[in-house]
């Protein structure tokens, strides 16, 4: 496919196009999402640490932002992929900043693509010029701890079996998942606690729009699985799963 009409920089290779990572606005994210502590705290300040692990893409015609794709560098304990998926990388990523020194795995944290664009490729093309980023930077695998985009339609299907759901052509069923694969990246582990978001009732009321009157797990819009609610406590905790992917390079 062709990708002409769009330029892919890294944030080191044009620093002047920083400001534009925060004009996406995806509607379609639920808003409990960008509550977690660990990646308000971090996420922001380790980007601009590390400028060459994010990719930026916009139109050439118009020098509109068309999507963006950001990894860190991180350090995989013994070679072995976190449990703690998302945040356990922007805490790895945080220590090697207070230390100065900078960790010898790589992963991609987040991606987004323009609402009107999805459709084109463009997340496959962010992945691929990913990898390659990744392989000039020195890293021999890109990881991810993906966050598949349909799962939330399913919430109660374990992520190992949703991951293991095939189309009949033998691609992954999600969406998500499926342009990992494309691009050469394979499935390894469940991240089961790769983002975690604690807050008091009346935050999950406002986030969802839904009572939280009732003690157990309640199903909310766009989580991949439910949020416990503890209404003697007043707080619900919703603990997300997340699928690491691997990519040799």
């Amino acid at each position: 496919m062709d990708f002409a009409w769009l330029e892919v920089t890294t944030l080191a290779e044009r620093p002047d196009r920083l400001p534009l990572i925060t004009t996406f606005d995806d509607p379609t994210v639920a808003p409990f999402l960008y509550q977690d502590p660990v990646s308000a705290a971090l996420f922001p300040a380790l980007v601009t640490r590390h400028p060459e692990y994010t990719l930026l893409a916009v139109e050439r015609d118009s020098g509109r932002p068309a999507g963006m794709l950001c990894t860190l560098p991180f350090t995989a304990i013994d070679g072995e992929l976190p449990s703690g998926g998302y945040d356990a990388v922007l805490l790895s990523a945080a220590g090697h900043a207070l230390t100065g020194t900078t960790g010898a795995d790589v992963s991609a944290l987040f991606a987004t693509v323009r609402p009107d664009l999805r459709g084109r490729a463009v997340s496959g093309h962010l992945v691929e010029r990913a990898r390659r980023n990744a392989a000039a930077l020195g890293h021999t695998a890109l990881v991810a701890p993906v966050r598949p985009t349909q799962k939330q339609k399913h919430p109660l299907v374990p992520l190992e079996r949703y991951v293991a759901r095939r189309r009949p052509d033998g691609t992954a069923e999600d969406p998500w998942l499926r342009v990992h694969e494309r691009a050469g990246g394979r499935f390894v582990a469940v991240a089961p606690h790769s983002m975690t978001i604690t807050a008091p009732l009346h935050r999950w009321r406002e986030w969802t729009g839904l009572p939280f009157d009732t003690a157990g797990p309640i199903l909310v819009p766009g989580g991949l699985g439910p949020v416990l609610c503890d209404p003697e406590r007043d707080l619900a905790t919703y603990v997300e799963a997340n699928a690491w992917y691997r990519h040799d390079l």
